[in-house]
């Protein structure tokens, strides 16, 4: 691959899809080669960088591909990822993981390849590497600046919950998605005269069905930050329900939601790369409880639920207007830093405007619902009030 005048910048794009990766490459790649430097995707995330053989006669157009402004140009107008992504972690590497090549250095049950990762983007001649992620593949970017690559970062995840910044790719797309299929559902909800139990994103962070239910598109939300009592919301749903002229009522419950003394509910004991398992049922056992209980506060009367998990089809797509913008801009500044000579940075959104902070407030803090601010624990919905010189999204950042 010929080599640029002022060097070789690397993009990657980790964890989840997300509308808003493909703008956020191309803002990067457009700029770059104007300035005259070459650009380069790293595919699948880290694990592209992992599966690189170091040899000129090997095929490696899975792992890496020079880029055009004609094939960021028409990738950017799409949803996901063109370079494609993957939950790889290289310093816990499992040893099926491990590509066959290099199966005989890395044996152990788990294994830091950070070595290889490092040689490998020395030998595609990477100067400059820009990820684009959520916590994990971003608490990993920190590891390798560390190390002494020149690193800077773009918050990626609809969750929203990537410290130092207001605001990461995808989220506003999950939210107004969230609300125009949950006022589409509602006209079965209502047609049933039934509950509605929404489930949607949210391991830690309870972003997606806060901002959902906070601009009306539903009567409660459960959040991972405050477990829920099963019985109250029975009750508060049936007061709802019964005061709807419709007849119905609806709750958004966030994945990493929990039961009162209880824990998280999963779909199996399969785990990712970051210990990660995947969340699923807590809807289902919602919405049984809610039919359960239901008698208990309608004249001894059961009420049949709507049960809908949304999970990917908020995060699939193409983007909205301000996950085509920011994305735009958040490449721009992550150029704008390695014209400066400036590495392991963040971009972010801080009250309403562009800046950025040290990678590593990305693993020193975690960014959570503030609870006793933004979230009626009595009544399970968000607070209203006190938005005087909140940002666009109203919960910021703590750190």
């Amino acid at each position: 691959m010929a080599t640029a005048t002022k060097g070789t910048i690397g993009i990657l794009t980790g964890g989840g899809d997300v509308p808003g990766l493909n703008p956020a490459i191309r803002a990067v790649t457009v700029r770059a080669l104007r300035e005259g430097y070459r650009v380069v995707g790293l595919r699948r995330g880290w694990g592209g960088i992992i599966d690189v053989v170091r040899d000129k006669k090997h095929d490696n157009s899975n792992n890496f591909v020079e880029l055009t402004q004609t094939v960021v140009d028409r990738a950017a107008r799409t949803g996901g990822t063109f370079l494609h992504t993957s939950r790889t972690r290289p310093s816990h590497t499992h040893k099926d993981r491990v590509p066959e090549h290099l199966k005989d250095s890395y044996s152990e049950e788990y294994n830091d390849m950070t070595p290889e990762v490092i040689k490998n983007l020395e030998w595609i001649g990477i100067d400059y590497l820009i990820t684009i992620g959520g916590d994990d593949t971003l608490s990993y970017s920190v590891h390798l600046f560390r190390q002494g690559v020149n690193v800077n970062a773009i918050p990626k995840t609809m969750d929203n919950d990537v410290p130092g910044t207001d605001y990461c790719i995808g989220f506003s797309t999950c939210v107004t998605r969230t609300i125009h299929m949950t006022n589409n559902l509602r006209t079965s909800a209502g047609s049933h005269e039934r509950f509605m139990v929404l489930e949607v994103f949210g391991r830690y962070a309870g972003f997606t069905a806060m901002l959902p239910t906070m601009a009306g598109a539903a009567n409660r939300c459960l959040i991972p930050e405050h477990p829920f009592e099963i019985e109250h919301l029975t009750e508060l749903m049936v007061a709802d329900r019964r005061n709807n002229p419709s007849n119905y009522s609806i709750c958004l419950v966030s994945e990493g939601a929990m039961f009162e003394g209880g824990e998280m509910m999963f779909e199996n004991a399969e785990r990712d790369a970051y210990g990660h398992a995947k969340l699923g049922g807590i809807g289902d056992m919602v919405s049984a409880k809610l039919k359960e209980l239901s008698p208990k506060f309608n004249k001894g009367q059961s009420i049949n639920n709507i049960t809908q998990k949304l999970g990917y089809l908020v995060r699939c797509g193409d983007p909205d207007a301000i996950d085509s913008i920011v994305p735009m801009a958040y490449g721009t500044m992550a150029l704008d830093l390695i014209l400066r000579g400036i590495h392991g940075r963040l971009v972010v959104l801080k009250n309403g405007r562009y800046d950025h902070v040290p990678i590593e407030v990305v693993t020193a803090t975690k960014k959570l619902v503030n609870v006793s601010k933004h979230y009626d624990v009595d009544k399970y919905h968000p607070i209203y009030r006190d938005f005087e010189m909140l940002p666009l999204f109203i919960m910021a950042s703590e750190s």
